[in-house]
């Protein structure tokens, strides 16, 4: 897992080899939620088999938030993941690639810490309000970087945001990321939103993002997702990772998994998958046990 987070191309390796054993509609590139926060100098822990973490807080008052530049795209990890989207764009050619970032709040939070960033948002809503511009002008520039390596689009994942209300959320996190979906998606180049904090209280947030994908954890009722989300927006979501993918039994996954399809075909703007990304140790039996569900149902 190291070597895939820090090398471009191993990283590139392992997604190419996805595709090439799973009838995935799409491929995705790894869910690093980190990349960007070390670009702006968090330091960050690397374990060898599972994803970094941020080690400590990099922000700690109005001062240094002022004074925190805007990485440029060549600072510490960014090169190797625009390297691993480029790779993967040129090597698939059956399926489209998603690249992912994280979104605007979440990373303010990585950088300033999750607890005092929602603090922040009421008693120094302007230490919060820059801060978020700044890390807002750096995913938008990362974002265009990623499109131009030639991927099919962006997966954002703003987790976040879902400990928010929907109006703060709003506020504090759509407002922003607005801009950037009106700035890179286009007829070939699609913006997916992922919010798996999301219960069902900020789901109108997400739709006024302007993506026109959004991605639901398995925290969320996905019916009741479908219900409120326009049918021209996809819904995709949202079978638990954990409990389901890694912790249950191969017939338990094709079983959850054929549930699910039963329950929302009425919905054309379905597609399912998992509610977030998959952890290393998941079993291959558990993966094709949900194809295997996919494949029978729509037989």
């Amino acid at each position: 897992m190291k070597d895939a987070v820090t090398d471009g191309s191993t990283h590139a390796d392992a997604i190419v080899a996805l595709t090439e054993n799973t009838p995935s509609d799409a491929a995705t590139v790894i869910m690093d939620l980190t990349v960007e926060a070390e670009a702006f100098g968090a330091k960050l822990h690397f374990p060898d088999n599972d994803l970094p973490s941020v080690a400590e807080r990099l922000l700690h008052n109005k001062s240094e938030v002022d004074n925190l530049p805007i990485p440029e795209l060549n600072s510490a990890r960014v090169p190797e993941y625009l390297k691993a989207n480029r790779l993967a764009a040129a090597r698939i050619e059956d399926r489209p690639v998603f690249a992912g970032c994280i979104g605007l709040y979440s990373l303010a939070g990585r950088l300033y810490d999750m607890t005092e960033i929602m603090m922040a948002i009421y008693v120094e809503p302007d230490l919060a309000e820059t801060l978020l511009a700044k890390c807002s002008a750096f995913i938008l520039k990362y974002i265009q970087a990623l499109k131009e390596t030639g991927v099919d689009g962006v997966i954002m994942a703003e987790p976040a945001a879902g400990l928010l209300s929907n109006d703060d959320a709003t506020q504090f996190s759509t407002r922003y990321i607005r801009p950037i979906v009106e700035a890179v998606q286009d007829d070939n180049f699609l913006f997916v939103l992922h919010n798996c904090g999301n219960t069902g209280h900020c789901t109108q947030s997400m739709v006024d993002s302007g993506a026109k994908a959004l991605h639901f954890g398995n925290q969320c009722d996905i019916i009741e997702a479908l219900k409120q989300v326009p049918s021209d927006l996809i819904v995709m979501g949202n079978i638990d990772p954990v409990g389901v993918f890694k912790s249950a039994s191969s017939q338990q996954v094709y079983e959850h998994t054929k549930g699910l399809l039963s329950a929302t075909s009425g919905f054309d703007n379905f597609v399912i998958s998992t509610g977030c990304d998959v952890p290393p140790g998941v079993s291959q039996e558990n993966i094709d046990a949900f194809y295997k569900a996919l494949k029978d149902f729509n037989c």
